[in-house]
């Protein structure tokens, strides 16, 4: 983000959000597929599925998984004219509460 990559920074934030929920269900022994950071958490047993407020979050940042990344996604331009810093900021933010959650809930497994 501090480059001005802001599309990238997006698109960064939704990979970091998506391999910490993978890793929420690889500590849980369930193998999982999928991009979606909202279907993953909502899929997720209901004992470790987060509020709905994170999932639509999670909404959110999904929005973020290919229009920041294929030039031909957008009416006209490339995609880095279409993301601002505002967006790679919340886009990060949004990861950021996505990866506290399954951190947690991560260590609540390990202590068992």
């Amino acid at each position: 983000m501090e480059g001005g990559y802001y599309e990238w920074a997006c698109f960064s934030a939704q990979q970091a959000a998506e391999k910490a929920i993978k890793a929420l269900y690889q500590a849980l022994g369930i193998d999982v597929w999928g991009y979606s950071t909202w279907r993953l958490l909502a899929n997720l047993p209901e004992e470790y599925r987060p509020s709905s407020d994170l999932i639509d979050l999670a909404r959110e940042l999904d929005r973020f998984y290919i229009p920041t990344r294929y030039p031909n996604m957008h009416p006209v331009g490339s995609p880095y004219e279409y993301y601002t810093e505002n967006n790679a900021r919340r886009a990060i933010e949004i990861a950021e509460r996505i990866i506290s959650f399954c951190r947690d809930k991560i260590e609540e497994i390990e202590q068992g």
